[in-house]
């Protein structure tokens, strides 16, 4: 693309150097022709004007005289009537410029000059023309590489980028190079890098949430199989097969979800449900991994009250919860129904040594641990909550008070329109 931008930039300028070039060249001839044949005429009329005035005056008329007021290049003939010839200076050859001039007593002046010497002022106007004319195709050289340097160089550029962004690196690089269209290029090139890069972002972050998220219920409904693998007694294994077959809708609510944030956190599916369920559920789920670890996880608080959300949701967001008491909290975890003003709450609080101060305001960042886990569980319950129009805070460090804000269904209850439990803090 240089070699051709060059070549046509050198082209048009030769061109317009060819066609300007010969005009002037024709014209500085014609010019200097012109110049030296009036300069020789006017020659003539000024020795024939001194012919005049001494002739008048009776003055001698000899070449000495003349050729003081003549041309030191020019060849002059005088011929006055009844006088011999005179002559001054030398009589050109070959091709002359002639002038001749006739004076009030009849005499003759022919000044003569070589036609070389208009040659070579004509050679000396080529050359300087010449000469202007190498400098404007050096510049146009110059001018022609830096402007093919200019746009070839961003072209590489993007097609590096494009390439980049075809092997899955979509790092936009926010370059631009002072011409429109190829700023424009640019743009849609950096936009579609962040498209492409939020579309990994998401999917990474699916495949995270996911075997996050999985990796309990997945656990619980291995245990289920395990007991009706080992079991002989049929009421049992029937009891054990509900309870696997309750556990498996809960899965496939949960992958659902999932899907349903990677798409956009922001979409819900909220539905008034009875909040008790979803907290029976989750003590009964956890209770055999707390009694294996020697700990409890009992409820207490306000009874029969329904919420706004998604079960699977919320059911997921307790989990977290109630997960991260068993892996971080100790002694007996407790979950506290509450009300306050049109919400309804859920505490899960234990009586472990609580949340470390300096993780206190970034504990639901993604990553952030207080031990060596994955960071993943409370950010994930965040989005959940957060999706359903709840929301998911830690209301106490020490001991480590998490709570679950639900809007309330939109029924009043005499019992609901007075809660003696004082409103949450959030830390600050």
């Amino acid at each position: 693309m240089r070699r051709r931008l060059i070549s046509s930039t050198l082209a048009v300028v030769l061109v317009v150097i060819s066609v300007f070039g010969v005009s002037l060249v024709i014209v500085e001839t014609r010019t200097i022709t012109s110049s030296a044949q009036e300069s020789v005429e006017s020659e003539a009329l000024r020795l024939a004007s001194i012919v005049d005035s001494r002739l008048v005056g009776g003055e001698r008329v000899d070449p000495d005289i003349l050729s003081d007021h003549g041309g030191a290049e020019r060849y002059a003939r005088i011929e006055i009537p009844g006088s011999p010839v005179i002559e001054v200076g030398t009589r050109p050859g070959g091709s002359v410029i002639r002038g001749t001039a006739v004076g009030e007593h009849g005499e003759k002046v022919t000044v003569e000059e070589s036609r070389s010497s208009v040659t070579r002022e004509v050679g000396r106007t080529l050359l300087i023309i010449g000469a202007v004319a190498l400098l404007a195709v050096v510049a146009a050289v110059l001018l022609a590489v830096r402007q093919a340097n200019r746009l070839a160089s961003p072209l590489t550029d993007l097609a590096e980028t494009a390439e980049r962004l075809g092997s899955g690196d979509p790092r936009p690089r926010h370059r631009r190079y002072g011409v429109p269209e190829l700023d424009r290029v640019a743009d849609v090139l950096d936009a579609s890098a962040e498209r492409i890069g939020r579309m990994l972002t998401a999917e990474r972050r699916l495949a995270a949430d996911a075997s996050h998220q999985l990796r309990t219920p997945l656990t619980a409904l291995s245990m289920r199989l395990e007991e009706i693998a080992v079991t002989d007694d049929l009421d049992t294994a029937r009891e054990e097969a509900t309870i696997a077959l309750a556990q498996v809708e809960r899965l496939t609510d949960v992958v659902q979800r999932l899907l349903t944030n990677s798409r956009d956190p922001r979409t819900g599916s909220a539905v008034a449900f009875d909040l008790d369920e979803v907290v029976k559920q989750q003590i009964e789920e956890w209770r055999p991994a707390y009694r294996s670890a020697g700990r409890a996880v009992v409820r207490s608080g306000k009874t029969g009250m329904r919420a706004v959300g998604t079960p699977g949701a919320v059911a997921q967001v307790l989990a977290a919860l109630i997960e991260n008491s068993l892996m971080h909290g100790g002694g007996t975890v407790a979950l506290r129904t509450r009300v306050t003003g049109n919400q309804a709450v859920v505490e899960v609080t234990d009586e472990g040594p609580g949340v470390p101060e300096d993780l206190g305001a970034r504990i639901f960042e993604r990553t952030i641990s207080g031990r060596n886990s994955t960071g993943i569980g409370l950010a994930v319950a965040r989005d959940l909550a957060e999706a359903d129009g709840g929301r998911l805070e830690l209301v106490q460090l020490k001991p480590a008070v998490f709570a679950l804000f639900l809007s309330r269904e939109t029924v009043r209850r005499d019992d609901d329109r007075h809660d003696d439990s004082p409103p949450p803090r959030p830390i600050r």
